[in-house]
């Protein structure tokens, strides 16, 4: 997994929490990294779920939540550092479609080594999209808090249904998004 993953979560960690909780989690879990993260190094996904697991117990919060919420932070980034994905597209729908052939594509000229998960997205209607999310890390809360974070940045209303085709092990998951009218 790519170090810019690892050093925004410690981002969101500070800003959300403290810079005391960061230390407290860096100590606390026995990462083979050391807890020594660069946006451009690659690092095994397992130091993530450590992180997230050694967050969840200080603060109570479940772990899937924790996540999620790290996929809208993540995607805020993501609209400052590269207003350009945002721009091409005119909604959630037409940014959400694009990720796979233009995004992912874009991403691995940055990262050659990336491990991306895969998106794919069906378009059933002007309202109505499902989106596949295939990965082995079992990410999806990240996934779906990136999808809510894309909604609010086109200033839709999305209703998302998650539907876990994987047995629990979310490495596998169906969104089915729906926009809502105004109103609903």
């Amino acid at each position: 997994m790519k170090g810019v993953v690892f050093t925004e979560f410690l981002e969101m960690v500070e800003s959300r929490f403290s810079g005391e909780m960061v230390e407290e989690l860096l100590g606390s879990c026995d990462l083979a990294s050391g807890g020594a993260y660069t946006s451009i190094g690659t690092y095994d996904h397992r130091e993530l779920i450590a992180l997230v697991g050694a967050l969840s117990e200080r603060t109570g919060a479940p772990a899937g939540a924790l996540v999620h919420e790290f996929g809208r932070h993540l995607l805020r980034r993501f609209t400052a550092g590269f207003p350009v994905f945002f721009t091409a597209a005119r909604d959630t729908f037409g940014f959400l479609g694009r990720v796979e052939g233009y995004v992912h594509t874009e991403v691995r000229k940055l990262y050659e080594d990336a491990e991306l998960p895969t998106f794919e997205c069906k378009r059933e209607s002007d309202d109505r999209m499902d989106m596949v999310y295939r990965s082995s890390r079992g990410f999806a809360d990240l996934a779906h808090g990136l999808i809510v974070a894309t909604a609010e940045h086109y200033g839709e209303e999305i209703a998302v249904e998650v539907e876990d085709l994987s047995g629990g092990a979310r490495t596998h998951v169906r969104f089915r998004l729906r926009k809502l009218q105004p109103g609903e």
